[in-house]
């Protein structure tokens, strides 16, 4: 089993100044393990990652709000990420990760809970490849809840299950610009399938994840085509996050503010970050326009 390497602690000011009630779509809290434990399938054991951390990293990099995104080092156990959202004061939604035994009473649970959705992990390091039967199970029964689906997946599977993902009839968002290869150019079939799903309504897609795909390292500008690709094609429906604490890195680990000045280099206008940073994921997420403003 990996053991994961903590994030960099040293996180400095962005040179980058966010906008009021930004919200960091992706991220996630792991344990403490010894409140939350982690589960014993997992393939891999990150280091704690606690809410009160992440709340500090937000203040330093003047993030409002947040998605707590479940990962599967915690499997369906939703705990930790609802603990996050409960000490929020509305601040934060959360994304669940569920399987068929989930029950409505269980899905209303979450959904009171601050849950708007869920992630389904197919990752080649974490899971193998996506069983669409699954997938469409579980589409229908979030449908009802009028949630969204999350789906992690490598460039290779964008291609081989376009039919089905289209055929989903939930909103779909695509993590981490779908894994798509820098190294091999816009114009690489997975990349123009992910920007032909993005032409319909019901595809979102996180601009996230630079740090994982990037082919030349920090500061990870061979991801900016691909990034201003993505929100020229859905300036609406594209998302940010830090994926902070960034489990399963090798190599070095970011420091969280080159991840925000890199958006400054996605979409230099400011009018264009406000809707990536406040108004897409407002909408996505239901937060609330009256939501206190201090945790």
């Amino acid at each position: 089993m990996k053991t994961c390497q903590p994030p960099d602690p040293n996180t400095r000011i962005p040179d980058l100044t966010v906008p009021p009630l930004a919200c960091d779509a992706h991220c996630h809290v792991f344990g403490p393990a010894a409140r939350f434990p982690f589960d014993p399938g997992r393939s891999y054991t990150p280091p704690d990652a606690s809410v009160e951390r992440f709340r500090r990293l937000q203040s330093i990099l003047g993030f409002e709000r947040a998605v707590i995104v479940q990962a599967t080092c915690h499997g369906t156990d939703n705990a930790a990420m609802l603990d996050a959202i409960a000490s929020s004061n509305g601040r934060y939604r959360g994304i669940a990760m569920v399987d068929e035994n989930f029950s409505e009473t269980d899905f209303r649970d979450l959904d009171d809970g601050g849950v708007c959705g869920v992630r389904m992990s197919f990752a080649r390091h974490l899971a193998g490849p996506p069983d669409f039967n699954k997938v469409k199970r579980i589409a229908d029964m979030i449908r009802p809840m009028g949630w969204h689906l999350v789906l992690y997946l490598e460039a290779e599977d964008v291609i081989e299950n376009a039919l089905e993902l289209r055929a989903l009839q939930v909103p779909i968002v695509i993590d981490h610009m779908a894994r798509v290869k820098p190294a091999e150019g816009i114009e690489q079939e997975a990349f123009r399938l992910l920007l032909g799903f993005l032409r319909d309504e019901g595809f979102w897609v996180k601009i996230s994840g630079a740090e994982r795909l990037s082919a030349i390292g920090a500061p990870f500008h061979d991801l900016i085509p691909f990034a201003q690709a993505l929100i020229e094609t859905a300036p609406n429906r594209v998302l940010w996050g830090t994926d902070w604490p960034h489990p399963n890195i090798d190599g070095a680990m970011p420091n969280d503010a080159d991840l925000v000045d890199l958006l400054a280099l996605y979409a230099p206008d400011a009018e264009m970050r406000q809707r990536i940073l406040v108004e897409n994921p407002a909408r996505l997420y239901k937060f609330d326009p009256k939501a206190p403003e201090t945790i």
